[in-house]
Protein backbone atom coordinates (compact mmCIF):
# COMPACT_ATOMS: atom_id res chain seq x y z
CA UNK A 1 0.00 0.00 0.00
CA UNK A 2 1.74 3.30 -0.99
CA UNK A 3 -0.51 5.86 0.52
CA UNK A 4 0.32 9.34 1.27
CA UNK A 5 -0.34 12.31 3.29
CA UNK A 6 -1.44 14.58 0.63
CA UNK A 7 -3.98 12.23 0.24
CA UNK A 8 -5.23 11.96 3.47
CA UNK A 9 -5.44 15.42 4.14
CA UNK A 10 -6.95 15.89 0.96
CA UNK A 11 -9.36 13.52 1.80
CA UNK A 12 -9.92 14.85 5.73
CA UNK A 13 -10.76 18.22 3.83
CA UNK A 14 -13.21 16.82 1.46
CA UNK A 15 -14.87 15.07 4.24
CA UNK A 16 -15.07 18.36 6.39
CA UNK A 17 -16.55 21.05 3.60
CA UNK A 18 -18.57 17.96 1.99
CA UNK A 19 -17.30 19.58 -1.38
CA UNK A 20 -14.25 19.32 -3.53
CA UNK A 21 -14.75 23.00 -4.71
CA UNK A 22 -14.42 24.21 -0.91
CA UNK A 23 -11.39 21.65 0.11
CA UNK A 24 -9.45 22.97 -2.76
CA UNK A 25 -9.71 26.26 -1.78
CA UNK A 26 -8.94 25.77 1.83
CA UNK A 27 -5.93 23.23 0.71
CA UNK A 28 -4.73 26.04 -2.49
CA UNK A 29 -5.76 23.16 -4.90
CA UNK A 30 -7.75 22.97 -7.88
CA UNK A 31 -11.20 20.88 -8.25
CA UNK A 32 -9.77 18.22 -10.54
CA UNK A 33 -6.48 17.87 -8.20
CA UNK A 34 -8.49 17.26 -5.41
CA UNK A 35 -10.47 14.66 -6.82
CA UNK A 36 -7.76 13.19 -8.27
CA UNK A 37 -5.61 12.51 -5.20
CA UNK A 38 -9.12 10.99 -3.54
CA UNK A 39 -9.34 8.86 -6.74
CA UNK A 40 -5.84 7.44 -5.61
CA UNK A 41 -6.49 7.07 -2.08
CA UNK A 42 -9.54 4.79 -2.98
CA UNK A 43 -7.45 2.89 -5.41
CA UNK A 44 -4.76 2.38 -2.62
CA UNK A 45 -7.18 1.10 -0.26
CA UNK A 46 -9.35 -0.76 -2.82
CA UNK A 47 -12.60 0.77 -1.40
CA UNK A 48 -14.78 3.24 -1.97
CA UNK A 49 -14.80 6.15 0.27
CA UNK A 50 -16.91 8.69 -1.42
CA UNK A 51 -20.60 8.89 -3.18
CA UNK A 52 -20.18 11.44 -5.69
CA UNK A 53 -23.36 13.17 -7.14
CA UNK A 54 -23.69 16.46 -9.97
CA UNK A 55 -24.55 18.40 -6.49
CA UNK A 56 -22.63 17.15 -3.50
CA UNK A 57 -20.31 14.40 -1.90
CA UNK A 58 -21.27 12.21 0.56
CA UNK A 59 -19.55 9.44 2.57
CA UNK A 60 -19.78 5.94 2.33
CA UNK A 61 -19.56 3.78 5.19
CA UNK A 62 -16.40 3.29 5.00
CA UNK A 63 -15.24 6.92 4.07
CA UNK A 64 -16.98 7.70 7.70
CA UNK A 65 -14.82 5.49 9.29
CA UNK A 66 -11.72 6.79 8.00
CA UNK A 67 -12.41 10.61 8.97
CA UNK A 68 -13.79 9.45 12.20
CA UNK A 69 -10.61 8.40 13.31
CA UNK A 70 -8.19 10.06 10.48
CA UNK A 71 -8.34 13.59 12.40
CA UNK A 72 -7.01 12.22 15.81
CA UNK A 73 -4.16 10.06 13.90
CA UNK A 74 -3.03 13.06 12.00
CA UNK A 75 -2.83 15.60 15.02
CA UNK A 76 -0.82 12.67 16.50
CA UNK A 77 1.28 12.62 13.49
CA UNK A 78 1.72 16.68 13.34
CA UNK A 79 2.65 16.61 17.15
CA UNK A 80 5.33 14.33 16.28
CA UNK A 81 6.80 15.40 13.29
CA UNK A 82 6.89 18.97 15.57
CA UNK A 83 8.64 17.03 18.55
CA UNK A 84 10.98 15.70 16.05
CA UNK A 85 11.98 19.30 14.26
CA UNK A 86 12.51 20.25 17.56
CA UNK A 87 15.50 18.19 17.82
CA UNK A 88 17.42 20.87 15.15
CA UNK A 89 17.37 22.92 18.04
CA UNK A 90 18.03 21.36 21.02
CA UNK A 91 20.64 22.38 22.69
CA UNK A 92 20.31 20.06 25.89
CA UNK A 93 21.36 16.83 26.55
CA UNK A 94 24.85 14.05 27.18
CA UNK A 95 26.93 14.06 24.33
CA UNK A 96 29.72 11.28 25.28
CA UNK A 97 33.07 12.30 23.74
CA UNK A 98 36.80 9.68 23.79
CA UNK A 99 39.98 11.21 23.49
CA UNK A 100 43.67 10.02 23.43
CA UNK A 101 45.64 10.86 27.00
CA UNK A 102 47.83 14.04 25.59
CA UNK A 103 44.32 15.49 24.13
CA UNK A 104 42.49 14.50 27.26
CA UNK A 105 44.71 16.88 29.45
CA UNK A 106 45.46 19.36 26.89
CA UNK A 107 42.82 20.03 24.75
CA UNK A 108 39.59 18.76 26.61
CA UNK A 109 39.59 20.48 29.82
CA UNK A 110 38.97 23.61 28.16
CA UNK A 111 36.40 22.35 25.54
CA UNK A 112 34.22 20.79 28.68
CA UNK A 113 34.93 24.45 30.53
CA UNK A 114 34.13 26.19 27.65
CA UNK A 115 30.83 23.66 26.75
CA UNK A 116 29.68 24.60 30.85
CA UNK A 117 29.60 28.26 29.85
CA UNK A 118 28.04 28.17 26.52
CA UNK A 119 25.96 25.43 26.88
CA UNK A 120 24.69 24.92 30.28
CA UNK A 121 22.20 21.95 29.35
CA UNK A 122 25.39 20.81 27.26
CA UNK A 123 26.72 17.44 30.02
CA UNK A 124 29.74 17.20 27.52
CA UNK A 125 31.51 13.44 29.15
CA UNK A 126 35.44 12.75 28.56
CA UNK A 127 36.21 9.03 28.29
CA UNK A 128 40.37 9.15 28.46
CA UNK A 129 41.11 6.72 26.35
CA UNK A 130 44.58 5.39 24.49
CA UNK A 131 44.25 5.61 20.80
CA UNK A 132 43.37 2.95 19.71
CA UNK A 133 40.71 2.51 22.34
CA UNK A 134 39.26 5.68 21.35
CA UNK A 135 38.92 5.18 17.70
CA UNK A 136 37.34 1.92 18.81
CA UNK A 137 34.84 3.35 20.81
CA UNK A 138 33.62 5.62 18.02
CA UNK A 139 33.08 3.08 15.75
CA UNK A 140 30.88 0.64 18.29
CA UNK A 141 29.49 3.48 18.63
CA UNK A 142 29.66 3.94 22.36
CA UNK A 143 30.96 7.91 21.99
CA UNK A 144 29.24 10.07 19.94
CA UNK A 145 32.62 11.15 18.15
CA UNK A 146 36.22 11.03 18.49
CA UNK A 147 39.05 13.40 19.29
CA UNK A 148 41.94 11.67 18.42
CA UNK A 149 46.00 11.70 16.34
CA UNK A 150 45.50 10.97 12.85
CA UNK A 151 45.57 7.28 12.30
CA UNK A 152 45.35 7.68 8.69
CA UNK A 153 43.33 6.52 6.14
CA UNK A 154 40.18 4.76 7.58
CA UNK A 155 37.01 3.65 5.50
CA UNK A 156 34.58 3.29 8.47
CA UNK A 157 35.38 6.74 9.68
CA UNK A 158 34.26 10.28 8.68
CA UNK A 159 37.27 12.77 10.04
CA UNK A 160 38.06 16.55 10.37
CA UNK A 161 41.45 18.05 11.13
CA UNK A 162 41.03 20.49 13.69
CA UNK A 163 45.07 21.01 14.30
CA UNK A 164 48.34 20.44 13.50
CA UNK A 165 51.08 20.68 15.79
CA UNK A 166 54.97 19.89 15.80
CA UNK A 167 57.05 17.33 17.84
CA UNK A 168 59.49 19.36 19.64
CA UNK A 169 62.86 18.00 21.63
CA UNK A 170 62.67 17.49 25.61
CA UNK A 171 65.80 17.12 27.44
CA UNK A 172 67.55 18.03 31.32
CA UNK A 173 68.47 21.64 31.37
CA UNK A 174 71.76 20.95 31.26
CA UNK A 175 71.77 18.55 27.99
CA UNK A 176 74.18 19.52 25.14
CA UNK A 177 71.51 19.62 22.68
CA UNK A 178 69.56 22.41 24.78
CA UNK A 179 72.18 24.66 24.09
CA UNK A 180 71.47 24.45 20.77
CA UNK A 181 68.43 26.84 19.92
CA UNK A 182 67.16 23.99 17.36
CA UNK A 183 68.15 20.61 17.27
CA UNK A 184 67.84 18.42 14.12
CA UNK A 185 66.25 14.86 14.35
CA UNK A 186 69.57 13.79 13.21
CA UNK A 187 71.27 15.42 16.46
CA UNK A 188 69.10 12.83 18.22
CA UNK A 189 71.37 9.67 17.15
CA UNK A 190 73.06 7.64 19.87
CA UNK A 191 70.80 9.77 22.64
CA UNK A 192 68.71 7.45 25.14
CA UNK A 193 65.04 8.14 24.15
CA UNK A 194 62.31 7.75 26.50
CA UNK A 195 59.48 7.52 23.83
CA UNK A 196 55.23 7.34 23.99
CA UNK A 197 54.67 3.52 23.88
CA UNK A 198 53.04 1.86 20.32
CA UNK A 199 49.38 2.47 22.07
CA UNK A 200 50.29 6.37 21.59
CA UNK A 201 49.21 7.78 17.87
CA UNK A 202 52.49 10.01 18.27
CA UNK A 203 54.82 7.08 18.47
CA UNK A 204 54.19 6.31 14.71
CA UNK A 205 54.78 9.39 13.56
CA UNK A 206 57.91 9.97 15.31
CA UNK A 207 59.31 6.47 14.24
CA UNK A 208 59.09 7.89 10.82
CA UNK A 209 60.61 10.47 11.22
CA UNK A 210 63.16 8.96 12.99
CA UNK A 211 63.77 6.93 10.17
CA UNK A 212 63.20 9.28 7.63
CA UNK A 213 66.25 11.14 9.16
CA UNK A 214 68.61 8.00 9.84
CA UNK A 215 68.20 7.68 13.33
CA UNK A 216 68.96 4.65 14.78
CA UNK A 217 67.05 5.19 18.03
CA UNK A 218 68.44 4.08 21.15
CA UNK A 219 65.27 3.37 23.02
CA UNK A 220 65.88 3.70 26.88
CA UNK A 221 61.99 3.60 27.57
CA UNK A 222 58.41 3.35 26.21
CA UNK A 223 55.93 4.71 28.65
CA UNK A 224 51.69 5.44 28.31
CA UNK A 225 51.86 8.95 29.27
CA UNK A 226 53.90 12.09 29.04
CA UNK A 227 54.21 12.94 32.62
CA UNK A 228 55.92 9.97 33.07
CA UNK A 229 58.47 11.16 30.27
CA UNK A 230 59.16 14.16 32.47
CA UNK A 231 60.10 12.20 35.43
CA UNK A 232 62.02 9.93 33.78
CA UNK A 233 64.17 12.58 32.52
CA UNK A 234 64.38 14.62 35.60
CA UNK A 235 66.00 11.36 36.91
CA UNK A 236 68.30 11.56 34.09
CA UNK A 237 67.31 8.56 31.94
CA UNK A 238 67.07 10.45 28.71
CA UNK A 239 65.82 12.93 26.55
CA UNK A 240 62.49 12.55 24.34
CA UNK A 241 60.20 13.80 21.25
CA UNK A 242 56.54 14.72 22.77
CA UNK A 243 54.03 16.92 20.58
CA UNK A 244 54.33 20.68 21.58
CA UNK A 245 50.49 20.40 22.62
CA UNK A 246 51.70 18.11 25.31
CA UNK A 247 54.29 20.90 27.25
CA UNK A 248 52.55 22.28 30.30
CA UNK A 249 51.56 26.51 29.73
CA UNK A 250 53.70 26.91 33.16
CA UNK A 251 56.98 25.08 31.42
CA UNK A 252 58.63 22.45 32.95
CA UNK A 253 60.73 22.82 36.05
CA UNK A 254 64.69 21.30 35.60
CA UNK A 255 63.91 20.06 31.49
CA UNK A 256 64.21 22.46 28.18
CA UNK A 257 61.41 22.37 25.01
CA UNK A 258 63.80 23.19 21.64
CA UNK A 259 62.49 22.96 18.17
CA UNK A 260 63.03 20.29 16.18
CA UNK A 261 64.39 20.79 12.50
CA UNK A 262 62.42 19.70 10.32
CA UNK A 263 59.30 20.37 11.37
CA UNK A 264 57.14 17.44 11.81
CA UNK A 265 53.48 17.85 12.62
CA UNK A 266 50.91 15.62 13.78
CA UNK A 267 47.27 16.26 12.98
CA UNK A 268 44.75 16.04 15.21
CA UNK A 269 41.26 15.11 13.97
CA UNK A 270 37.83 15.12 15.05
CA UNK A 271 36.13 10.99 14.14
CA UNK A 272 32.61 9.58 13.76
CA UNK A 273 31.10 6.70 12.20
CA UNK A 274 31.18 7.37 8.62
CA UNK A 275 28.19 7.63 7.26
CA UNK A 276 26.56 8.68 9.75
CA UNK A 277 24.68 12.12 11.35
CA UNK A 278 24.99 13.00 14.15
CA UNK A 279 22.30 13.93 16.56
CA UNK A 280 22.39 18.31 16.51
CA UNK A 281 23.39 17.85 20.62
CA UNK A 282 26.37 15.75 19.39
CA UNK A 283 27.19 18.31 16.26
CA UNK A 284 27.20 21.37 18.89
CA UNK A 285 29.87 19.40 20.88
CA UNK A 286 31.91 18.51 17.94
CA UNK A 287 31.82 22.58 16.33
CA UNK A 288 32.63 23.80 19.55
CA UNK A 289 36.16 21.71 19.83
CA UNK A 290 36.27 22.41 16.43
CA UNK A 291 36.31 26.22 18.01
CA UNK A 292 38.53 25.97 20.58
CA UNK A 293 40.81 23.82 18.56
CA UNK A 294 41.10 26.66 16.28
CA UNK A 295 41.84 29.12 18.80
CA UNK A 296 44.19 27.33 19.84
CA UNK A 297 46.35 27.20 16.46
CA UNK A 298 45.68 30.97 16.18
CA UNK A 299 47.18 31.88 19.39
Amino acid sequence: MNVSLRQLRVFQAVAAHGNFTKAGEHLGLTQPAVSRCVTELEHQLGLKLLDRTTREVALTAAGRSLAARLERALDELDAVLLDVRGLATQRQGRVRVASSPTLSAHLLPECIARCQREHPGLDLVLLDRMQNDALASVLSGEVDFGVVIDPGPHEDLHAEAILSEPFCFVGPSGHRLVRRRTVRWADLAGEPLVLLDHASGSRRLIDEALRAHGVQAQLAQEVGHVTTIYRMLDAGLGVSVVPTLALPPSGLPGLQARPLSPRVERRILLVRRARRVLAPVAELAWQLVARVAAERAAA
